[in-house]
């Protein structure tokens, strides 16, 4: 089944604490995961930022808002259990509990009032309640951040092949590939058809070297041109590649290079945009925002 939201998660959560127990959130997430009969697959599945599990995190939320509602407490650190009031809960056998049902409880009408304008961590009629807060700001981001792709890739196919080709170089070096960045111009070298064909060192030592070809195409590269520069590779003698293009890929060139020997990365147009997104080429910060959680041992008393 879909990873359930965090308002599903609700009862399954408070059920699970009845017997009274402390419980650690880890023991939650575990027994959560066999109640769903989440995958393995599922279970890893992260957040957009890569740095938790989805599941973990709607778990956490789904304890922070029941205990902001009173039915469950923190005892420690990582550590709940469940509350008289949860229990008075329970025995009303509800047939679900979601943030409609919490709203009766004051402490909890308090907690998902905004307490100003852009209060990210606050419920309301307009909120996709099915989101926590840090996948609602992560999914805002991957939104942005899709049409800066677009805005990227589009102005890419309005420039020059020699624009392109210093701008490919540009990116690799960024990505430690080249050594410096007249040593990657000039392994480079030429262009022609409106891409470019050459070799670039893998490392900055040049222990081993990438045969690299890119094309600004607006229609999708197909298996017959991905065979051709694999046959440039063994011409070369070469045993690694890079085909850079603003175009997509079909699926018999990926399930081309998939099967030989060479290895050989595809780069299309949104994945090319992504890489010059995540090195800073062709783009500019201009906002930055960090997110920070409470320091438990700070307050930890010895």
């Amino acid at each position: 089944m879909a990873i359930p939201d965090f308002q599903t998660i609700m009862l399954p959560l408070v059920q699970f604490a009845s017997d009274g127990k402390e419980h650690s959130l880890r023991e939650a997430i575990d027994y959560l995961a066999n109640y769903f009969q989440l995958t393995k697959e599922e279970r890893k599945e992260l957040l957009p930022s890569g740095r938790q599990a989805t599941f973990d995190n709607r778990v956490g939320w789904s304890r922070t808002h029941l205990a902001k509602a009173g039915l469950l407490n923190s005892t420690r650190r990582g550590c709940f259990e469940i509350t008289q009031l949860g229990q008075q809960v329970l025995a009303q056998k509800p047939e679900v509990i979601n943030v409609a049902f919490l709203k009766q409880y004051p402490d909890y009408v308090e907690f998902i009032k905004p307490s100003t304008a852009n209060d990210t961590t606050a419920v309301s009629d307009e909120t996709d309640v099915s989101k926590t807060p840090e996948e609602a700001i992560e999914s805002a981001y991957q939104r942005v951040r899709d049409e800066l792709a677009k805005e990227i890739l589009a102005t890419i196919k309005t420039c020059s092949p020699a624009f392109f080709e210093r701008l490919v170089i540009d990116l690799l070096v960024q990505m430690g590939y080249g050594g410096t960045r007249k040593d990657a111009g000039e392994a480079i070298g030429g262009s022609g058809d409106g891409g470019i064909d050459g070799i670039i060192k893998e490392d900055r030592l040049g222990l081993d070297i990438v045969y690299v070809q890119a094309k600004r195409w607006e229609n999708t590269v197909t298996r017959p041109e991905i065979q051709k520069f694999a046959g440039a590779l063994q011409g070369q003698r070469a045993r690694k590649g890079i085909f850079i293009t603003t175009a997509p890929f079909s699926e018999g060139a990926r399930q081309y290079v998939s099967f030989i020997d060479s290895k050989i990365v595809l780069i299309d147009g949104n994945m090319l945009a992504q890489l010059m997104i995540d090195y800073n080429i062709g783009v500019t910060p201009f906002a930055t925002y960090e997110m920070k959680r409470l320091d438990s041992d700070y307050f930890t008393e010895e």
